[in-house]
């Protein structure tokens, strides 16, 4: 079971990064899937959600900071999950991690970088 993050880098602000959250050894069509984000500083405790999407792909919510900007999809016949972010703000510089949910089941990412600076 294992979920690996891919995409991150460095860029300016207002340009634009896809991640993406490759799944195997699992039934990914059977979990949610959250992006997080962990700030420079801070502990895996304090990670915060950016965004959710449902198993079927019809369902997202984000929190308040990237409504907007950011949008989450996912291709079940690939087990990924991609989250386009745009207009990208330096409070946005952060590791970024996908969970995948299903039940009691959790599996955590390893995490990729984003870095917004000018």
């Amino acid at each position: 079971e294992q979920l690996v993050e891919s995409g991150g880098g460095s860029v300016q602000p207002g340009e634009s990064l896809t991640l993406s959250c490759a799944a195997s050894g699992f039934t990914f069509s059977q979990y949610s899937i959250s992006w997080y984000r962990q700030a420079p500083g801070t502990e895996r405790l304090e990670r915060d959600m950016v965004g959710f999407i449902s198993r079927s792909g019809d369902s997202t919510d984000y929190v308040n900071s990237v409504k907007g900007r950011f949008a989450i999809s996912r291709d079940n016949d690939k087990n990924t999950v991609y989250l386009q972010m745009n207009d990208l703000k330096p409070e946005d510089t952060a590791v970024y991690f996908c969970k995948a949910v299903s039940g009691n089941l959790i599996i955590w990412g390893q995490g990729t970088q984003v870095t917004v600076s000018s």
